[in-house]
């Protein structure tokens, strides 16, 4: 039995020997986020994404969010450390976005599964291309993962992701659940210390990304959106270690100022973003513990909180040498 990603990262959290999450960080992190979530900044409205997300009239909207979430994981790679890749002058996820609606204005049919379930290298390569040379890590790994997704949405859902959160039934959980069991490129599951332990990365943005595109409603709507947890990737254990909410052992310290590349499923990497999971639950306890039942937050607003102040604050992360740490996968 593969733990849900709660569970997953409790478990992780009680045998972590790289990563120690500790209480004196949660509280400084907490009474910032409560202070957010008071002055009104810790909603919808002041999600980033939302610059370059469709809206909820748009009735491609849900598309868009499928096929970028299909193809959002790794934007970095060893070759090209000082030069990543953008589109539009736009790096990581925003490129991701800025090239897929590029391909719309261009006529290509992007967003039709039909289109990508066969797609090639050379089609994405061309959606992908970036300003300059830098071309998008993982490119064969992405022509797969697309055409996975098209290929399932043909054969088992009628051809639209809207289908899957139609059978949800306005569950958050279920169609986290129909996501994981249709769609292997989004199953982020590994072992550790003989256990079965999932993250779910990136079908877990998939479910929020559909949620905070329509504000919670409509197709929106999940009754269940405060179970789902943050997104462990690379760049919010960065604020979490410069709140003192996450602390590393020296040995994993060590790793990531050498810029060592962490293996995926490896002790350390497992523990980085299990920690994370849990550090956010934690946080999320804190603060609604100090707010009224009609103003609480979920994990889903932390994240993106968390993700956007990490932008706005590169300067002081890299001033303490916070590292990222490395992993190449598809899974975040």
């Amino acid at each position: 039995m593969v733990l849900l990603p709660k569970d997953s990262a409790k478990l992780i959290n009680s045998y972590s020997t790289h990563v120690t999450v500790a209480k004196e960080g949660i509280d400084k992190l907490g009474q910032k986020i409560l202070q957010e979530t008071i002055n009104g900044k810790l909603s919808f409205n002041n999600i980033s994404q939302n610059t370059i997300h469709p809206r909820a009239k748009d009735p491609w909207a849900v598309d868009w969010i499928f096929v970028v979430d299909s193809l959002n994981f790794c934007f970095w790679d060893i070759e090209h450390k000082k030069r990543h890749w953008k589109v539009d002058g736009q790096s990581g996820y925003f490129a991701l976005g800025a090239a897929i609606n590029r391909a719309i204005k261009e006529g290509v049919d992007i967003l039709n599964p039909a289109f990508y379930a066969t797609i090639n290298e050379e089609q994405l390569g061309s959606v992908l291309r970036g300003d300059t040379s830098v071309s998008i890590p993982l490119l064969k790994e992405r022509v797969k993962c697309l055409q996975e997704s098209g290929t399932v949405l043909k054969e088992k859902y009628g051809g639209s992701f809207l289908n899957c959160i139609k059978l949800a039934e306005g569950s958050a959980l279920k169609l986290l659940e129909i996501i994981i069991n249709s769609f292997e490129h989004f199953r982020d599951e590994c072992q550790y210390k003989g256990h079965s332990v999932s993250f779910y990365k990136r079908a877990q943005i998939l479910v929020a990304d559909v949620w905070t595109c329509h504000q919670g409603e409509g197709v929106g709507s999940f009754r269940d959106i405060d179970e789902l947890t943050m997104f462990a990737d690379y760049r919010v254990p960065q604020v979490l270690v410069l709140f003192g909410v996450l602390s590393y052992s020296p040995e994993l310290m060590d790793i990531l100022k050498k810029e060592d590349v962490l293996k995926y499923g490896s002790e350390m990497e497992v523990e980085i973003r299990g920690c994370s999971i849990h550090a956010v639950e934690l946080l999320k306890e804190y603060v609604n513990a100090n707010l009224p039942a009609d103003k609480k937050i979920n994990s889903v607003l932390i994240d993106h909180f968390l993700w956007d102040y990490r932008r706005a604050h590169q300067r002081e992360i890299a001033k303490n040498d916070i590292q990222h740490h490395k992993c190449i996968c598809i899974y975040y």
